[in-house]
């Protein structure tokens, strides 16, 4: 298992980074809330990184924190919850707010980030309670390649973001379009959208 990785960031686009160890680029996915915190590209950088095998691909996630990097591993633990969305879970709730929300019970703020129906909140609550009880069970330190398509501005780059979060396009659009403003960077758009989604 790679559980951390320490190296120069190469690359970053949204929710996809590189890192490069030692002459080994690692392709790593993280969630925004680990993105708004990255360096500059060429900058040193630590992750705590989880790994997870499957039959047709290793996939590599990192993040800026432990305790990000445990929740995700919480997640993950219940049933019909992949990676995918627990990534999506924790770019829409910082860690704190995820723990308040678990043991308040507040499955409607759940079921306002992607891919979180009533449901699925429901045993969110249900499954994570007992762990709840002080904010949970443990630094910072894009990814480009074949199928990854850069886009051509900040707007454009924050709905691909956005996208690949969980968010349908006509979401993500709406999103973007509510809070974009023309001097405005990919991660202020990210963080907005993202602060308006789960309002």
């Amino acid at each position: 298992m790679i559980g951390r990785l320490s190296g120069t960031l190469i690359a970053k686009q949204p929710p996809f980074l590189l890192l490069d160890v030692g002459g080994v680029g690692y392709e790593v996915e993280a969630p925004m809330s680990t993105f708004f915190k990255l360096p500059a590209v060429g900058t040193a950088i630590v992750l705590q990184t989880h790994l997870v095998i499957r039959e047709d691909a290793h996939l590599l996630f990192g993040f800026a924190t432990a305790q990000e990097k445990a929740l995700f591993r919480e997640i993950i633990k219940i049933t019909g919850i992949g990676p995918k969305l627990a990534l999506a879970i924790l770019s829409g709730i910082g860690v704190e707010d995820f723990w308040a929300a678990v043991r308040a019970a507040e499955t409607g703020r759940l079921v306002k980030l992607p891919g979180i129906g009533k449901k699925t909140a429901e045993r969110i609550v249900i499954e994570l309670r007992d762990k709840a009880g002080a904010g949970g069970p443990g630094d910072v330190g894009a990814l480009t390649s074949a199928g990854i398509t850069i886009a051509a501005s900040p707007l454009a780059e924050a709905r691909a973001a956005l996208e690949s979060l969980g968010y349908k396009p006509i979401e993500a659009q709406k999103l973007t379009d509510a809070v974009h403003k023309p001097d405005m960077s990919t991660d202020q758009i990210i963080r907005e959208a993202l602060k308006r989604a789960v309002r």
